[in-house]
């Protein structure tokens, strides 16, 4: 069976090594256009543009796919994984058996860009992948296939999407054996609990101290690795790469106050309860990530009892 593959971030990269490992014909790698680099740097290839030209495939990368960029592969199926474009009509029924999407969620719960966040976010106790037969719709079509996995307390965005990567591979090569011999069965979405993951902005990464210890934590763990949550201390932006929910023993502040500094980190108030900010990184030096204790041999004067952040 002649595949095209189509994705950009490092989660449809892992889909496209898995592919490759399984020995599945991948006629072609479609990807986003390079990003353009920082400070008049070379633009930057996509994960996905990275292990297909690695494994020297062929790669196109249109501003918008159409049906003319594919033809020519005479393809019997197009994978999608985070490919991030919406693909038209033309190009869904190119392919002998269609086009076949990877998503991070479990359908039709979190349609859309940033299912993985949503329900971090949201305090999901599961998520999962699902893959289905795309039809023009966001996220709408029959379901071929689901796989389901609790969401730790101390997951990221980065941990939770290598588990799904890796929970999802397995599944996605029985469908292409399923699609091959026609034995596939789909069944359709759900009319109840559908809910919508709009893309995330770096706005929303903004830490608000006024709400709980818990909403917090699963800001920071949503928004890892990217944007990464920040906040303030007067003019200097402090990005948060980990934290913990604390229990305050005798000690209360207004909300963002400092309560304390330790080896474990940073004590700071919440609306409700602390939470303890074990990892960040300032806006000066080498742009390090700190630790507690990094903090206390160097940088103790910025983050001392009473200051507050905002």
């Amino acid at each position: 069976m002649k595949v095209l593959f189509a994705g950009t971030p490092q989660f449809a990269a892992q889909y496209l090594n898995g592919l490759l490992s399984h020995n599945v014909d991948v006629v072609c790698t479609i990807t986003q256009p390079d990003k353009p680099g920082k400070r008049g740097r070379k633009p930057l290839p996509s994960p996905v543009k990275q292990v297909a030209t690695k494994h020297n495939l062929k790669i196109i990368q249109p501003e918008r796919l159409s049906q003319e960029d594919i033809e020519p592969f005479h393809a019997d199926l197009l994978l999608v994984v985070a490919y991030g474009q919406i693909l038209n009509s033309d190009v869904l029924r190119t392919p002998k058996f269609g086009c076949i999407n990877v998503h991070a969620s479990l359908l039709p719960r979190w349609r859309g860009a940033a299912p993985v966040q949503r329900a971090i976010l949201t305090g999901d106790s599961h998520t999962g992948v699902c893959i289905m037969q795309m039809d023009e719709g966001l996220d709408t079509g029959d379901i071929l296939a689901q796989q389901s996995t609790p969401i730790s307390p101390h997951d990221t965005a980065e941990s939770l999407r290598e588990k799904l990567s890796l929970l999802g591979i397995e599944t996605l090569i029985e469908v292409i054996h399923q699609v091959s011999a026609g034995t596939q069965s789909a069944k359709p979405q759900p009319h109840q609990g559908i809910t919508y993951a709009h893309k995330i902005t770096k706005k929303e990464a903004c830490c608000l101290w006024r709400v709980s210890s818990g909403d917090i934590d699963r800001s920071i763990r949503a928004f890892n690795p990217d944007p990464i949550c920040y906040s303030f201390i007067g003019d200097l932006r402090i990005r948060i790469y980990q934290a913990s929910i604390h229990k305050t023993e005798g000690l209360q502040g207004e909300p963002g106050e400092i309560l304390a500094t330790s080896k474990r980190g940073i004590l700071v108030a919440c609306g409700t309860g602390s939470i303890m900010l074990e990892r960040i990184q300032l806006p000066v030096g080498k742009g390090s990530i700190l630790t507690g204790s990094d903090i206390i041999n160097s940088r103790s004067g910025l983050f001392t009892a009473g200051k507050q952040f905002h």
